[in-house]
Parts: structure tokens; sequence; C-alpha cells
């Protein structure tokens, strides 16, 4: 992964740390609503969805490419089953 999508990752991931603290604050305080608790729930998924795809689309623009470029039959593949264990693990957490 290059600088550039790290810098990006964990400015991302401190502000859904962030996310995460005030959730708990809202519990404890007891003062919010449910509603105001499960909408803050999917900003911090959305926050976390985005962190993934920052990754997957770097992961995408070196890995992948280069396996393709490489010419190496069994690299593209095992690059291939990787794209489709991701895709479908993705697909599962967004289902729950």
């Amino acid at each position: 992964m290059d600088n550039e999508t790290q810098r990006k990752a964990r400015a991302r991931l401190k502000r859904i740390e962030g996310q995460v603290v005030a959730l708990s604050r809202m519990l404890d305080s007891d003062t919010h609503g449910c509603v105001d608790v499960l909408l803050q729930i999917s900003a911090a998924q959305g926050a976390l969805g985005g962190v993934g795809q920052l990754i997957l689309g770097q992961h995408i623009q070196s890995c992948v490419s280069e396996a393709f470029r490489s010419g190496d039959e069994s690299e593209r593949q095992l690059r291939i089953e990787e794209l489709l264990d991701v895709f479908s693990r993705y697909g599962r957490m967004g289902a729950r």
C-alpha cells in the first residue's frame, strides 16, 4: 500500500474512532434516542466502508494490476480469487 493511501486511511480511521467514542458517550448519557444512536452507527459503518473502498482501490491499482502485467497465470488467478473473496465478504457484511 502506498504512503498516500496509508495516510488517508489512518486519517479516516481516526475520525471513525472519534465517532465510536461519541457513540459510547451517547449510550452512557442516555439522553439520545435509539434512532439517534442507530443513525450514528450507520454513519460509522459507512465511514468504515469508505476506508475499505480506498484500500481496495489501491490494491486493484497496484497488486492486481501488477499480477496482470506480469504475465504469471498463477499470480493472476491468486489475485482474482482474493478479489472474489473480498467481494463475497463485503456482501455478507452489508446484509447483517
